[in-house]
Parts: structure tokens; sequence; C-alpha cells
């Protein structure tokens, strides 16, 4: 038996296949086919009510002979007529009861259509009738709410309990929305959240708003009062009433690790049905403010159908399966420690199809066929079936039919066995009810398809000639081409199941007359069609680039092959858009011809030929070049036309004809005619069209709702004539719109909106009075139906209460009061941004070197974006140095990254220091959520040189340094490299106390005094020292390079008397060797070299000054300094 039910139940599905077209749909197209009813628009299940307005209860079912209807109420037959305020439409089964006089709470009920005629009866859900309620807030007193800063605080709404449930939200006095963050958050009941509060959460004004959607009222709580006070403040307070008792002598508030506000405990339960909206939510106190993060722990959170809310602490996660099922953990962090809450998910499912509902099933006399009632659920749902709305166990027994479950089989049916089947599948959760009948018919062949008709396809395309019929039982399709020889089968032919013939790859030879046969055992029915296969359109000669001079004229050949019986249409683009409105241009069948030629004719030129089956394409580039200008021809402008005539008045068109004027020796090259519009645009000329200067006639097309004056112009070599005189005027009848605006564009400007806007039509394009436009919007996708409204006297809508961020299609049609005009294009848009409502995940850093750290993160998902994207940015700022005694560092910078980056490099950042850093996407509203905030550390870069360097304590041979260690120490400091080298020297001999040494010192300091003066004589005429040339050489003169070939010192300069350092030597060759370290004292001052003053102390860059160059010049003649022959390096370290 269950083999039978399998081959039943494919057989029908093939069956059901062929029918879907074949039999379902004729039904409503063949007048006298007899059809059980169906329902075919109701009520929703749950269907609450304005109680303002008259209640409309829907029922409209279809079938031959049309159905009659009868109500049922809360299980017992409704007898409208009994029920002054009831009334049932006409033709239909739809109520409608008028509460004028009562109220619409009589009326809440469950109520139930039924639909019959005499070949069987269809009912409609049980329509449970409620009204909507929006009670009134409890009147209540509320103290004010006394609270320490830093402590946690939840406002409760608790709103009364309407119908549907209101949407809460909080403002102030001002109807402003109170701002939201990490640290203050509305829950999903409506309570207001703080994890710890501030001295400036102090307000008088938090009020809790609910607003009832069905009546559009708002309700408000009382306001509530919160003053944060510190312990102070709190101790001065309750002084005066305890004796100035201290009463709070603990610390404020202390920063603490984050514990859960809600849910409580360590886990929780909830239950959600299959196909709805999950929400959980954990708000947790803490300080600093704690962060949420979600994961699951068996699996993935579902990307594209996940979504967090009010700053992370929500997770919503839409259209729920039972994959959703688990444990969900949400952890609260911040720097103090975490807390996690676990939340056990149960995945229930209402009854939903698996293949969809029961088929209705046309059957001939003596066929078997299978309704199938295949549904599931948790828990694991129940069926029953009725026969035309009575229990089938109640129903009269027939022998063809037996129930098996969620299967009914009915075998060799009969004649007078047409019924409607009523499937209900039903557990805890909910149920579904629907409607599947029986038809037995005897219907011989028809072919639906339009007799004679042509398909004409292209040679080497698809050809499709199609075969819809209808019959019970149902018909077999068979083609025959030409004599009918015999049937079609095989390559190249294709039978689908619909009927209809394919022949993949079309021949000139498959050309011909097809016939079409449907056959079934009452008879047969033939129709024919006709197919012509068509050669294709080919361009032959395809226009070729083109470099031609300025003022000569080019021709773009474009000569093209195609079918005779399809004559083709040649359109030339001009760098993919049209050509330019311009005579010069003249467009033969197969060629482009521009004349006087300019800079703005070059371009790319395409060639298109079109025909209602094919096209084909070709283009070539244009090069103006420069030519040699010609001189000028002087010659008159052409006279004013005269005698305009019009000629042949109809609606839309008119002939005007006038006589020219003289020439001036100058042929006229064409006529300009304009118009003028009274009615409109009285006192304003345009142009309406130009005739080349051969013709004296033009047969103008006009507009309707105009009011026409005309005039002509002459144009030759030397420009324009005066206008002639006006023509009388012409009138063309109002009529309905021809065209429709341009310019349609979607966007919101809130989150919840869609403006609609467009370029109006012009007086002339109104074609008539009382201009106005239907407005026609739908979401994309959804194919539901468009809704409309009419605008006049504006050039956009606002559509309020819109999805966020989804795509819209728009249409906006012109209407006045002779029509509407034509069908609308569709354009499209988006509804308002919002804020993204994800972070970026992945985020991790990657260090590059000292500075630079590169950041790497996933994209946010498209749905989470809830906007258009903009990019990404990344907030990053230095906590502190790794060094102890650097302080901390807050202030933070941004990088932005326009577009779908997915990384980015962070410039510039301070060795040896610990940075934090997160990443948000934005769009055209702004900035999402951060991702979880990270750190990095840089590792430690070269440091800064030392802040300051101080000479103390000098004498004759030693000297003391201090100095300060450097500002940025970009790592640990090691130590310090001291460098030094003195500046002159001499042979240590104690002969200052000899007398004949005195007496030579004082010779030598005359002999001294001498050359200075002689010097300053010399100087100031202007003579030049060698030391002077050298110092010019050099452009910085703090700089003095080492000489690479011996590295010695390029030159120096001493300063006074050059005194030697104690101890210190004079080489013979006058060379100064290095040390074997590569750095000195002189690297890290601004000088080039490190000199010593009389008393032995460090001069010049440790004072951060130069030697004076005058101190240099005045002493060029005195003695050469003396290098040593070493320079000593001492190390210091700390």
């Amino acid at each position: 038996m269950m083999e039978r039910r399998r081959m039943d139940a494919a057989l029908l599905v093939l069956f059901l296949v062929h029918l879907a077209t074949a039999l379902e749909v004729p039904l409503d197209l063949l007048e006298g086919l007899p059809q059980p009813p169906t329902i075919t628009h109701q009520s929703p299940k749950d269907y609450i009510i304005d109680p303002r307005e008259n209640i409309i209860i829907q029922c409209e079912a279809k079938g031959k002979p049309h159905p009659s209807f009868s109500w049922t109420r809360n299980g017992t037959h409704f007898d409208i007529d009994q029920d002054p305020n009831v009334t049932m439409k006409p033709h239909s089964g739809t109520l409608v009861v008028d509460i004028s006089r009562t109220k619409a709470e009589q009326y809440e009920c469950v109520y139930q259509c039924t639909a019959r005629n005499k070949h069987g009866t269809a009912v409609s859900n049980n329509i449970v009738v409620r009204q909507s309620r929006s009670p009134l807030w409890s009147k209540e007193k509320i103290k004010p709410i006394v609270v320490q800063e830093g402590v946690s605080l939840v406002l409760p709404c608790r709103p009364p309990a309407g119908l549907p449930p209101p949407i809460i939200f909080w403002m102030d006095n001002n109807f402003q929305r109170l701002p939201q963050s990490r640290r203050v958050s509305q829950s999903l009941n409506g309570d207001l959240y703080f994890s710890n509060v501030l001295r400036e959460d102090s307000r008088n004004d938090y009020i809790c708003y609910a607003r009832f959607p069905y009546t559009q009222t708002i309700q408000q709580k009382q306001p509530i009062t919160v003053k944060v006070l510190n312990l102070d403040a709190i101790n001065d307070t309750m002084a005066a009433f305890y004796n100035d008792t201290d009463l709070f002598s603990e610390d404020p508030a202390d920063e603490r690790k984050p514990t859960f506000l809600i849910p409580s405990g360590p886990s929780s339960s909830k239950m959600v049905l299959r196909g709805q909206v999950l929400e959980m939510e954990c708000i947790a106190e803490g300080l600093p403010t704690p962060e949420i993060s979600w994961t699951k722990n068996s699996g993935d959170l579902p990307v594209n159908r996940t979504s967090y809310l009010h700053y992370q602490k929500t997770l919503r996660i839409v259209n729920v399966s039972e994959s959703d099922a688990g444990d969900y953990r949400c952890t609260a962090r911040n720097e103090l420690g975490s807390v996690y809450h676990t939340i056990h998910i149960m995945v229930k499912a209402a009854p939903f199809w698996i293949s969809g509902a029961p088929r209705n099933l046309v059957l001939a006399p003596g066929e078997d066929g299978v309704l199938t009632c295949r549904a599931s659920g948790t828990p694991k749902p129940s069926v029953t079936w009725a026969m035309n709305g009575i229990p089938i166990e109640n129903s009269p027994k027939d022998l063809s039919r037996k129930v098996e479950d969620d299967t009914i089989i009915f075998s060799v049916v009969q004649t007078g066995s047409s019924a409607v089947y009523q499937c209900n599948v039903s557990n805890d959760y909910g149920y579904l009810l629907s409607n599947a009948f029986v038809n037995v018919l005897s219907e011989t062949p028809r072919v639906l398809t339009q007799a004679n008709k042509v398909y004409q396809v292209i040679k080497n395309h698809r050809a499709l000639l199609d075969c819809a019929s209808f019959g019970s039982p149902i018909p077999k399709i068979t083609w025959f081409k030409d004599s009918r020889s015999s049937t079609l089968d095989g390559d190249p032919y294709i039978h689908h199941d619909n009927g209809t013939l394919e022949i993949h790859v079309a021949q000139a030879h498959h050309s011909g007359k097809y016939t079409c046969v449907a056959g079934n055992t009452l008879g047969i029915y033939e129709n024919h069609v006709y197919l012509e296969v068509k050669d294709p359109t080919r361009i032959l000669k395809q226009p070729n680039y083109k470099q031609v001079q300025r003022g000569r004229s080019v021709v773009f050949e474009c000569k093209v092959t195609y079918d005779p019986s399809l004559q083709p249409t040649v359109t030339w683009l001009k760098d993919d858009g049209e050509l330019p409105d311009d005579e010069r241009l003249i467009v033969d069948f197969d060629s482009l011809t521009i004349t006087d030629v300019t800079e703005n004719d070059a371009g790319v030129y395409t060639c298109i030929m079109n025909t209602t089956l094919d096209h084909d394409s070709a283009r070539a580039e244009l090069t103006v070049v420069g030519a040699t200008p010609t001189p000028a021809v002087v010659y008159e402008r052409p006279d004013p036309p005269t005698d305009l005539e019009l000629t042949d008045k109809k609606k839309r068109s008119v002939q005007l004809t006038w006589t020219p004027g003289d020439e001036h020796n100058s042929p006229i090259q064409k006529f300009l005619i304009q118009y003028e519009d009274s009615l409109h645009h009285r006192g304003h000329w345009h142009n309406l069209t130009e005739v080349p200067g051969t013709k004296t006639t033009a047969h103008l097309k006009l507009s309707p709702y105009v009011h026409y004056i005309f005039r002509v112009l002459a144009v030759n070599s030397v420009g324009f004539s005066r206008p002639s005189f006006p023509s009388r005027m012409f009138k063309t009848e109002p009529a309905a719109p021809d065209e429709n605006p341009t310019g349609v564009h979607g966007f919101g400007t809130e989150h919840d909106n869609l403006v609609i806007s467009w370029k109006p039509l012009t007086g002339l394009q109104s074609n008539g009075p009382g201009l106005h436009y239907k407005v026609m919007w739908r979401q994309k996708l959804m194919e539901s139906d468009w809704t409309k409204v009419t605008v006049a006297n504006n050039s956009k809508f606002v559509v309020s209460g819109t999805p966020t961020f989804v795509p819209y299609e728009l249409k906006v049609q012109a209407v006045n009061d002779h029509g509407a005009g034509p069908e609308p294009a569709i354009a499209h848009g988006y509804s308002g941004e919002d804020l993204p409502v994800a972070a970026p995940e992945n985020v991790q850093a990657v260090l590059l070197n000292s500075t630079l750290s590169e950041v790497h993160w996933d994209p946010v998902p498209s749905k989470s974006i809830r906007g258009h994207l903009k990019g990404y940015k990344v907030y990053y700022w230095r906590e502190r140095s790794l060094h102890k005694h650097n302080p901390h560092h807050v202030e933070k910078q941004i990088l932005t990254f326009s577009g779908n980056h997915t990384h980015g490099i962070l410039p510039g950042l301070h060795p040896f220091s610990l940075y934090s850093f997160n990443v948000r996407v934005y769009n055209g509203k702004g900035d999402g959520p951060p991702s979880p905030t990270q750190q990095f550390e840089t590792p430690e870069g070269v440091p800064g040189p030392p802040t300051s360097l101080v000479v103390t304590n000098t004498n004759m041979d030693t000297l003391t340094l201090e100095w300060n260690p450097p500002h940025d120490h970009n790592g640990h400091i090691t130590g310090y490299t001291l460098k030094y080298q003195p500046a002159v020297t001499s042979r240590q001999v104690d002969i200052a106390t000899q007398g004949w040494f005195i007496g030579l010192m004082c010779a030598i300091a005359l002999l001294i005094l001498i050359l200075l003066i002689i010097c300053f004589i010399q100087r100031n005429k202007g003579g030049k020292y060698p030391v002077k040339e050298k110092e010019d050489a050099h452009t910085d003169p703090e700089f003095q390079p080492m000489k690479d070939d011996d590295c010695t010192f390029g030159e120096y300069s001493d300063n006074e008397d050059h005194k030697p350092l104690k101890g210190s030597r004079t080489p013979s060759n006058g060379t100064v060797k290095r040390d074997d370290s590569d750095d000195s004292l002189v690297d890290y001052g601004e000088g080039g070299d490190g000199q010593f003053n009389e008393d032995g102390s460090f001069i010049g860059q440790y004072s951060g000054k130069s030697v004076s160059r005058e101190t240099a010049e005045g002493h060029e003649s005195s003695e050469a300094p003396s290098p040593i022959n070493a320079m000593n390096s001492l190390n210091s370290f700390v």
C-alpha cells in the first residue's frame, strides 16, 4: 500500500506540474466550467480593530456558480439579518459593522466565514476580532530619587497594558529624546538603566512615554526627579537632620567590576517560535562602564540575521529557525574584571507547510488523485480533515476516498464527487487551515494559445512555440510540421510539460506551419502557429577612425545587411549619448556626415542598427586638428521673412508658410521658426524647429493646450535676420499628458521616511489644466500592491513610517483634467538611513615598526550598516608611555578610510607606548558602535636628546657636567655616551713665574695689539682673509663637518686666547685622530665642534650657541689652533 501511495504521489506531482497553467488558470477564463468555491481574501486570524472606526471583516471567494456566504460567531450561526448594525457587501461575504450606534467591544468575538455553491463549501480561518486599547496611566506620586555618584540606577516605566503593546521611549519636558549610551540605555520592557550615575544625570524631567500605534495616542508617566550627589553634598544635606553627623565617611563609589542588573543569576532560559524575532538583553552595572559582548556556546551567530541594539546590550535574531536553539553567553567586561550570563534558548514552531498547502485537483471520471497536507512543527502537529466544512468522519461515506494521516487518496472518482476539503494542522502554538477542492470534470480538449500566431526568431537563436491547453482528462500534446507526415520528436525538438515546443538552434529550414494537437478520451483540438526564421542584422562596413581639419567635412559609413522582411532603423550616438541637435550632422541610412567640423565634434561615434528582433553596432573615433584660418568674407544679414500663413490646422499640427526676404548676396542657409505661448509664457519666444534655406514651408508638430504665435528668422553666413512679424494665434485643444516627470528620486531624510522627488512638468508639458501627480511606491522585491497618493503644486512627497534603509520602487505619473499620462517607468530609491548597529569584528593590530601599525578588521554586513557604506573610522589614542614616569595621554585621533576597506595604517605612533583603538563603520547618517577596544604596545625606539647640559665646578684640570634625561625616553634608558675634545693644547711647561717669560709675554701682547689694529684697518677696506673665505663656503655656520680623507675637522675657531687645557699635547702633524667610538658630544649638539673656554669649561654646542664669527675673524692673525692627538670618550651609565 505504501508503494502504491508513492506511485500515486509521483504521478500526482507530474500531473499537477502540467495542470498548473492548463487547468487552474483557465477555470477563471472559460465560461460555463463549474468550479467549487475558493477563498481568495480574508481578514487575519488575529484581527485588531480601531474602536473609532467601523469594523470590516473581509471574506471574498470565487467559484462557478458564484458562492453564497454565511458566518458563525463564537462557533454558532450568526444571523446577520437580525443585527441592524451588521451588513454584508453585495456579491461578497465581507461584513461591515456600523459602530455609530453601539460599542465595538460588543463585537469582540471569533468569526468564521463559509462560502458555498452546489459543488462544495470552503471555510475561512477563525478570525479573532479584538479592539485596540490604550488605557490611561495609573495616578501615582513619584518621590525624588537621591543617589550617590557612581552607583547604578533603574528608572521604572511600567506602562499600562495595551493592545497591541505600546512603544516606549523616554523624553524630557521639551519633548526631546533623552540621550542614551553604553552607560544609559532603555531595556526591552521600557525601564531606563544607568550602569553608573554621574553628576550631569541630575534632572527633574525623566518622563516615560507610551505610544499606542492603532489609536495613535501618546501617554506619559509622571516626571521622575533624579539628584546625583557626591559624598560631601550628601553629608552636608544629612547633617542638618542628624546634628551635623557625617553619615557617609567612606570614599566615593569605588571602581568595581561588572554585575548584571538584568537578567539575574548565572543563567536563564527563553522560548521563541520559529520565524519570529528573538531578542535577548543583558544590562550590567559597574565602574568604569562595562562593555557587553555576545557569543553562542555551540556555534557561530547567524551573520545575516543578527543585529545588536541598545549599544550591544540587546542581541536580535530575525526569522528564527531550529538551528538558533542553544546556549548564548553575554559577557560584561571593564578594566577590573568580567562577568557572564548564559541564556538557554528553546525554539518551538507553530505548524508550517513543508511543500506548500494542498493544491486543487481537477480529475476526469475514472481517474485517480492525491491530496497531500504535509506540514511540520514543534511539537509535531496533528492533522484533521473536513469535507465541505464537516469533519470527514461525519461526512457521507465515499468508497473512492481513503484518508491516511496527512493524505487523501482518490481512486476512480465519479461525476458528482466534487467537494472542497479542509486540512487543519495544529499544535500548541497555532494552526494552519487550507481549502483544496476536488473538481470532477469531463471536458474535451481546448487549446488556449492564439490561433495562427506568428513566431519570429533570428537564425541560430532559440525558438519557443506555445500550446497552452485545457481538458479533463489532461490532454496529450502532439506537434506536427507542414504536411503532418510525422510527429516532431527527438533532436532538434524539445517537448516541455506545459505543451511548449522548443527548437534550441533555429535554422532557415525550420520556418513553416506548425500544428499543435491536444487530445484526450473525449476528443481532439488542433491549433496552427507559424515560425519565421530571420537572417541576423550585421554591419558589413564599419565606420573607421577619422582625423580631419577644423572647418572640413567628414563621413562615417555604416553599411548593413539584414533580413528583407525586417527593415532596420539606424541610430547614431556620440560618446554614448544622443547626437547634438545640429544641422551640420546629417544622418542617412548608411552614413553620418558632419560638415564644418569644430573641436566640439571630436569624440567616439557609434552606429546602431536595430530591428524588432536583434541589433548590431560599431564605433569609430573622430579627431579634429587645427587648420589655417581663411579671411572672412563680409556679407549682409538677410531681411526678415514676410507673409506668414497657417494652413492644414489639426489637433497637434499646423502648416506654416512664408515669403523669404532679400538675401543680400549671401544665400540663406536655414530658417529658424520660433513660437510664443501666450497662455503659459507670454512675451517669451522659444525655438521650435529649423528648416533648410531652400524651403518656405514647415509642417509643425505641436503640443496640446498651448496658444501658439509663430515667427520666422532667416540665417545666412553673416547671421540672423530680424524676426518676422508674428503670425495669427493658433490654439491647440487640451489632452492628457504625453509624458511623465523625470528625475524621480527616492531618499530618506530620517530613518523612518522616504522622500520621493521629481522634476515637475512645465506648463507646455502639462497638455491641459488641473495638472497633478499620482505618486506610487512599494518595497522592492516584495511584489506588494502599489501605494498611491495624489500630489498637486509640489514636486516631492514624504512617506512616513518606512523601515530603515530598504529599497523601494517608485513611479510618478502626470495627470490632468483630461486624463493620465503614459504608464510611468519605475525608479528606485532607498528609505532613510540610520546609524549602523554592528561593529567590525575580528579587529586586530599588526605592528610594522615602532611608529607604524596596521589595523585589520572584517567588514560589517550590509544589513547591519543600515545605509550607504561610507567607510570605516579607526579611533586610536596613546594611553601612556611604557616608561613608568610618563603621564597618561588620552587625546584621541581618528583615521577615516573611505569605502569598503578591511585594513588601514596608523602612522606617527610614539615608540615604547601603550595604545588603545577601536574601529567603527559609518554611513551617511553617522558612526556605528565601536568594536571592542583593543590595545597594543609599540617597541622601543631611539631616545630623544637630553633636555639640558650644564657645566659646573670648573677647575684647571677638572670640570663637572650635569644633564637631565630626554623628554622622550622611547624605551628603557641604558646609559649615556659623553664625548669631548679640547679646543687648544700646548706643552705642559710651568714657566708663568719666570721673569723673562713675563717680559716676552708683554712684547708679544704689544705685537698682537699692532697686528689687530692693522687687521681692523684692512677689514674696513674690504679685505678678505682665508678664514672668511672658508666661512663663506659653509652655508650653516653652526655646523663644521669632518673631512672624509683624514677624519679631521674641516675648520673650527677657538675662543679668546686659545689657552690650552692642562695636560694636553700638540701633535707635530697638526691632525686629530678620532677615538674608536663613532659618537661624540658633537653629534648631540647643534654645532659642528666642541671647545673649551679660557677657564677650561665647555663652550660652543653645549651651550646651544655657536662661537662668534667676529671673534674668529679678529684672531685670524693669532697663533693657529692646535688640535689634539686624540679625543677622549667618557661613558656614564645609569
